[in-house]
């Protein structure tokens, strides 16, 4: 009757430790219960997080900015910047590895050369490339730069 006692003891046991087990598992640290609330709270969060960083860089990256600067200033280009003459007149500041793309014309402009008026230039590294201003000029920017 002991041993029928002992067993009937440590069965319950054993069914009473596994239940908690098998009940506490979810929710616990490795599997959390979450609601739909803040599943969704996330997703909202998320969602708001990635139009604001690409707002952000369609204003910085993708406009044509009109940048209006007087006679011996500097326009400055970082690596992709697209630059267009409008008006005025400017010549190209290069570096050692090399000069201003003119896509327009297919051709490399060198320390000094004038910048064609209404043409495409395209600044491919950042190595201080960019253009002089030999009068009041109006150019055409998408990209980043800095005005020296």
């Amino acid at each position: 009757m002991k041993i029928k006692k002992s067993f009937v003891a440590l069965s319950a046991a054993v069914v009473l430790l596994g239940s908690t087990y098998a009940f506490s598992e979810p929710g616990s640290e490795s599997d959390p219960l979450v609601t739909l609330s803040y599943v969704n709270k996330s997703i909202d969060q998320l969602k708001s997080y990635i139009d604001e960083k690409l707002e952000s860089k369609s204003k910085s990256s993708y406009e044509l900015e009109i940048v209006d600067l007087k006679k011996g200033k500097f326009l400055i280009a970082k690596a992709g910047t697209e630059i267009i003459l409008r008006g005025g007149k400017a010549t190209a500041i290069v570096s050692e590895l090399g000069g201003l793309q003119d896509i327009t014309q297919g051709v490399d402009i060198g320390q000094g050369g004038e910048i064609p008026p209404y043409h495409l230039l395209l600044v491919p590294r950042n190595d201080g490339r960019g253009v002089y201003c030999t009068t009041d000029a109006i150019f055409m920017v998408r990209g980043d730069y800095e005005i020296r």
